[in-house]
């Protein structure tokens, strides 16, 4: 007799289907998985041995048992294939019938006592059952939060091998999970717009950026408030769609870490990885491919503080999905892409020694600002959309009574700026929800300047020795700021705005 148990792997982001065959033989007793198995699916044999036997159900001792995981050309990678192991065992030595299972997918990780384990990517799982037809997908308990967020299928969140097989032979007393999508919570930050006095220019950049999904690069000495700034923008940012809500639970659910996340992630991400993280932490990879900090800031923020610090060849990872919004990770046995459509928010001191460099910050030596700014390459630089220098906050802005600018205020603005985007660009092809993400050719339809305005950025490309990369990302800026505005047409003031963002003296790069 085989038994025949249908579970699933993920491969980075996607879901492989997977047959358990379990069967008996004859031959040295023992149980061997074949199947391209790696080394924790290998090592789950004396776990299963274990379970089952905790679980009060007869594992067999004098037997052969073979496990085929098919296909068996793809490589199998995690514990999550524990649950269908076991049940398959079980189903074999009792010679169990029930249409369940066939029916139902199973996924997860058992201990030794028999109980199941919470896994990495449950969500991916289930939306993967419900399009291949499943009428349910029986998990961990611990996973159950994800999984009840997908509609049209039933979620069995159980807590032991003995309720699984009870499932499966008497369905009747078990009900499915209720399934359903919350609505996203009210957006915060760690700090609002109204805690920070002074820094005009940088807050208005900050408008800009979220209305636009721009990148931006602060310079500044020590506590301008470049990190508090960065801290704030999530306060301004619109809510996520549920799209996109779903699309960074994909990423979180595969990395593992969706726990304590309500089932969902719905607050726009917030990443802030310390300047020591390597090229794959930051793209994503290893043995089997999984989501680095640029995908896990998916639809949100990736904030690089004390940005030369960073290795350069790691800074030199975020030019391609900065274009493309997306990352193909390629290893010997296997390659994942991983959506990173991302705001990238990077900021730096003057110089390294900015410290005590006089009430502006900047009165480093040339040679020495340009060694430390030597790790920042033109090409990363261009693909930067807003560039700002900021100065000390001054005394008497930080002790005015006066209260700033709250980020409620300044999220309606860019709330019905997105809207207008959004609108705009309904009729294109391929997902555009923001002005960050216009192509060339999208640039030249939605971006017509007038004459005046088109002398002017003549004239600074060829002030500021500007590259063509830089010229489109000037006019994306100068219609975002137009929509803020509530302008139709790109007017010469909207230009001279978004050139004050890209003056820095590039010669010290």
């Amino acid at each position: 007799m085989i038994s025949r148990i249908n579970s699933a792997v993920l491969n980075g982001l996607e879901v492989v289907a997977t047959e358990v065959e379990v069967g008996f033989s004859r031959g040295v007793p023992g149980t061997v998985i074949v199947g391209l198995p790696d080394n924790a699916v290998k090592e789950s044999r004396e776990r299963l041995r274990l379970a089952v036997g905790q679980a009060n159900f007869d594992y067999p001792q004098a037997t052969k048992i073979v496990i085929n995981l098919s296909p068996a050309d793809v490589r199998k990678e995690g514990t999550a294939l524990d649950l269908p192991m076991a049940v398959g065992i079980v189903k074999n030595r009792y010679h169990l019938e029930s249409p369940a299972f066939s029916e139902l997918l199973f996924y997860g990780e058992l201990n030794l006592n028999g109980d199941l384990n919470p896994v990495k990517g449950v969500l991916n799982i289930s939306l993967f059952a419900r399009r291949s037809g499943f009428r349910g997908i029986v998990i961990p308990y611990g996973n159950r939060r994800e999984a009840q967020c997908v509609r049209g299928i039933e979620v069995y969140a159980l807590k032991n091998l003995v309720q699984v097989i009870e499932l499966t032979e008497h369905p009747e007393r078990f009900l499915p999970c209720r399934s359903g999508i919350e609505r996203p919570a009210p957006l915060g930050g760690d700090s609002d717009f109204s805690e920070i006095q002074g820094q005009y220019l940088a807050k208005r950049a900050m408008e800009i950026a979220a209305a636009g999904f721009h990148n931006v690069l602060m310079i500044g000495p020590p506590g301008a408030g470049k990190s508090m700034l960065s801290k704030a923008l999530p306060s301004i940012l619109p809510d996520m769609s549920d799209e996109e809500i779903l699309e960074t639970s994909l990423i979180y659910s595969a990395a593992g870490l969706l726990s304590g996340k309500g089932g969902l992630v719905r607050q726009r991400p917030f990443r802030s990885p310390h300047h020591t993280i390597s090229d794959v932490g930051i793209s994503g990879g290893g043995k089997f491919p999984v989501p680095g900090e640029i995908s896990l800031a998916h639809n949100g923020v990736l904030f690089l503080d004390e940005v030369p610090y960073f290795k350069r060849s790691a800074l030199e990872v975020l030019r391609q999905p900065l274009e493309d919004g997306q990352i193909t990770v390629s290893r010997s046995l296997t390659s994942a892409t991983f959506p990173a459509r991302f705001m990238l928010v990077a900021a730096m001191n003057p110089s390294q020694d900015a410290a005590g460099l006089g009430e502006s910050g900047y009165a480093s030596t040339p040679a020495r600002r340009r060694q430390y700014y030597a790790k920042l390459s033109r090409p990363l630089l261009d693909r930067i959309d807003l560039q700002l220098e900021m100065k000390k906050v001054k005394l008497e802005e930080i002790t005015s009574g006066t209260p700033a600018e709250s980020s409620a205020a300044v999220r309606k603005r860019v709330v019905r700026a997105r809207g207008l985007q959004e609108h705009r660009f309904r009729g294109l092809k391929r997902r555009v929800f923001a002005n960050g993400q216009m192509r060339n050719a999208e640039i030249r339809r939605f971006c017509p300047l007038e004459e005046e305005g088109e002398r002017l950025l003549r004239l600074a490309i060829e002030r500021f020795d500007l590259s063509a990369r830089a010229y489109f990302r000037i006019l994306r800026v100068a219609r975002t700021i137009a929509d803020l505005q509530g302008a139709e047409r790109i007017a010469p003031a909207h230009v001279q705005e978004a050139l004050q963002y890209r003056s820095l003296d590039l010669s010290r790069f």
